[in-house]
């Protein structure tokens, strides 16, 4: 009889299906389209203080509730809209971070204007290249690094807010900037081949 493989995955994905499922197709692939971008921005400050996975299940509703993520929409939103999202029960409901949805759309248009692409200028922080990186287990993996702290800190200069360091190192190891897929974790191998 055949002996079945396991599938090795990084610890933090677990056994929740939704989560399994956003490691194994999207978690450290190299992210280049701004929109989407832009979702990960806004999901990774939304999270603050929260799980990921609280996020994720919340990421359908969030859609819906900010436009597709459409950054030239969101950055036009009223206080009244504001408001209305602060009753809507598919997403965090904290004024502090809904605002800053709004300021974030707005510091991002500014960011494409002044670059061509958000892509251009955030990528610019990696030199154009995702960290390579062998991490043997989830201990090793950091919070931050230098270049999450350089790119927090320019963001902020250009009015994001909910981009402290550790965020920012979320964003970049969501997006693909930082491989942090375990060097055991099957997806490993496959995202270092990502472009």
């Amino acid at each position: 009889m055949p002996h079945s493989r396991t599938i090795v995955r990084c610890t933090w994905a677990g056994s929740d299906p939704l989560m399994v499922r956003y490691h194994d197709r999207e978690w450290g692939v190299p992210v280049h389209n701004d929109r989407t971008l832009f979702e990960f921005l806004l999901l990774e400050g939304a999270q603050a203080g929260l799980s990921w996975s609280t996020i994720l299940r919340k990421r359908e509703d969030y859609r819906k509730a900010f436009d597709g993520f459409d950054p030239e929409r969101i950055a036009r939103y009223s206080a009244r809209t504001v408001e209305r999202l602060l009753k809507d029960e598919g997403i965090v409901r904290n004024r502090l971070k809904i605002a800053s949805a709004v300021s974030n759309a707005q510091a991002f248009l500014a960011v494409q204007k002044e670059f061509g692409s958000f892509d251009a200028y955030i990528w610019r922080f990696v030199g154009g290249k995702a960290s390579r990186n062998r991490r043997c287990t989830l201990r090793d993996v950091p919070a931050r690094t230098p270049e999450s702290d350089a790119m927090s800190k320019d963001l902020k200069r250009r009015g994001f807010r909910f981009v402290g360091s550790t965020i920012c190192y979320a964003f970049m190891q969501a997006v693909g900037m930082a491989n942090d897929h375990t060097a055991d974790c099957f997806r490993y191998r496959r995202v270092m081949k990502a472009r």
